[in-house]
């Protein structure tokens, strides 16, 4: 073996060596102890601090050259792990290439007011052991070895100041009254750490922190609570009504409901009730199944009622069309009659049976009316044609009844009654041998003609009226029976004035006053029978 090859087996050795010297962390300083349990890791920003790996590597230069050149072995892609049978050559170690100086991450610096604070309740010795003071006694909550003393006590007074942000987030949640879903977890969770001992700081002021905390999250889940209840009743409350609501339309007589409208409506309900069963809050399993059952059960009579209504409607429908159908086909028949008047009049009594059958469907109804009405326009056609061809021939007869008219209207106004009556009656005798006039004309001079008679018939009962022996016999006794009460009354009247007595002369005077109106009035109306 040559002095070169002894040198190589030597670092290889060393290499070995200082692995197993400096374990994982590939540091020479080691990593503080804590009492803290196992499965607890210490952040990685505390686990190294920067001065005590810079005093590892100042006591040790050849440690630092060992750890260089052992973190750079496993980048090399062409250097295989030498087993125990072969041995790396001087060679190999040579053509690997140095890997650079592993940096070790710098400790959070930890400032002079945290270190104040720190000192209030704990304490760090020159080995690394640090105290936390505790209702009076210490208590150990670890070592951080290989640091200065503000150095380990910072490492566990940092620890504390984690749990202190945890409460501080935790205060801000329950002041914004957030979710308070696993609040009291993490209370627990933050109590369990700071039982564990393993920290520096005011232990007792972080508990009291803990327990205001516990208190208003559980006034906080109350009124969390309170409002999911409100809420909830609410939700039940709409859901109530929707069911209500349903039930109250298909408990409607089926007859007179508005099917289009109410169906409409129940199905606007059921999309409601589809949205809140999605998205609103949970009733509970009984209640939802309650409710949907009274539901489901009036869309269920609903659906019936609808399907029965709408079976008689077509039965009805059909009943309808059939009797119509019969009417129209009477009608039908006798659209080519001639005999004006017999047709006219059943066409009539087609005509008040049509309005008394049930109707059909819009469109059905429609359709045979459409029918029914052809039929009657085909008859009453036909008949103004044959009314139009003897108006023609009656044109000649009108003129001569125009004539006829204005003969009557001559006599007007009635003097000489008798001489009237035998004029009318020699105007009668040729209004009737004249004959039909048109039918647009009839009104007009049947109109005419009545004028003059009844003119001649009122002119009648007033020669009657007067001449009546009843009448001037009744307002003869009436004259002589006024005529003796006024003599009385003035009678009266004298008597009273020669008493002087005001009210029997205001009494006889009224009385006398009435009676000679009435007189008056009596002797007229025979005047007008003489």
């Amino acid at each position: 073996m040559t002095d070169s090859q002894k040198s190589d087996e030597t670092v290889v050795v060393a290499n070995e060596e200082a692995v197993e010297a400096t374990g994982n962390n590939g540091s020479g300083a080691p990593a503080p102890e804590e009492n803290a349990p196992a499965h607890e890791a210490a952040p990685a920003n505390d686990a190294t601090p920067a001065n005590g790996a810079a005093q590892a590597e100042e006591a040790s230069p050849a440690a630092g050259e060992v750890r260089e050149e052992t973190a750079a072995e496993p980048a090399s892609p062409v250097a295989p792990r030498p087993t125990p049978s072969a041995a790396p050559s001087p060679a190999a170690f040579a053509a690997r290439p140095k890997a650079p100086a592993a940096v070790v991450p710098a400790a959070p610096a930890v400032s002079a007011a945290s270190l104040a604070e720190a000192a209030k309740w704990g304490r760090a010795e020159g080995d690394g052991h640090v105290f936390l003071t505790l209702d009076g006694e210490e208590i150990a909550v670890g070592q951080y070895p290989g640091v200065s003393a503000d150095e380990a006590l910072g490492y566990f007074a940092r620890k504390f100041d984690d749990v202190i942000a945890q409460v501080v987030l935790l205060e801000h949640r329950v002041e914004s009254k957030a979710p308070a879903t696993d609040m009291q977890k993490t209370v627990t969770h933050l109590r369990e750490q700071l039982s564990e001992r393993n920290m520096v700081g005011d232990i007792r002021a972080a508990e009291a922190r803990l327990d205001a905390l516990s208190t208003q999250i559980v006034e906080l889940e109350k009124s969390e609570k309170a409002a999911h209840e409100a809420v909830r009743a609410n939700e039940l409350a709409a859901r109530e009504a929707i069911v209500a609501e349903a039930e109250t339309i298909a408990g409607q007589d089926p007859a007179q409901i508005q099917w289009k409208t109410s169906s409409a409506r129940m199905n606007e309900l059921f999309e409601t009730w589809k949205a809140a069963q999605k998205s609103g809050v949970r009733l509970g399993r009984s209640n939802e199944d309650a409710l949907w059952k009274r539901f489901r059960s009036a869309r269920t009579v609903f659906d019936r009622h609808r399907r029965a209504y709408f079976s008689q409607l077509d039965s009805n429908n059909s009943a309808a069309k059939s009797a119509k159908e019969a009417l129209i086909a009477e009608a039908e028949a006798l659209s080519t009659s001639t005999d004006w008047g017999f047709a006219a009049g059943e066409y009539r009594r087609l005509m008040d049976q049509w309005k008394t059958t049930p109707r059909a469907s819009r469109k059905d109804d429609d359709a045979l009316w459409g029918r029914f009405r052809a039929a009657q326009d085909v008859f009453f056609s036909n008949r103004q044609v044959a009314n139009d061809q003897i108006d023609q021939e009656y044109t000649a007869n009108l003129a001569v009844k125009e004539q006829l008219v204005a003969e009557a209207q001559a006599l007007l106004p009635i003097n000489d009654l008798n001489a009237a009556k035998k004029a009318l009656q020699s105007i009668r005798d040729r209004w009737e041998d004249a004959g039909k006039v048109p039918r647009a004309d009839m009104g007009r001079i049947e109109a005419g003609l009545r004028k003059v008679e009844d003119a001649v018939r009122e002119a009648e009962e007033e020669k009657w009226r007067r001449s009546n022996p009843e009448t001037k016999a009744r307002t003869n006794s009436a004259l002589s029976q006024l005529e003796s009460a006024i003599a009385g009354l003035k009678e009266d009247l004298e008597k009273a004035e020669k008493a002087g007595d005001q009210r029997r002369i205001k009494a006889a005077r009224e009385a006398l006053e009435a009676r000679q109106a009435w007189l008056d009035q009596i002797q007229r109306s025979a005047s007008d029978l003489a």
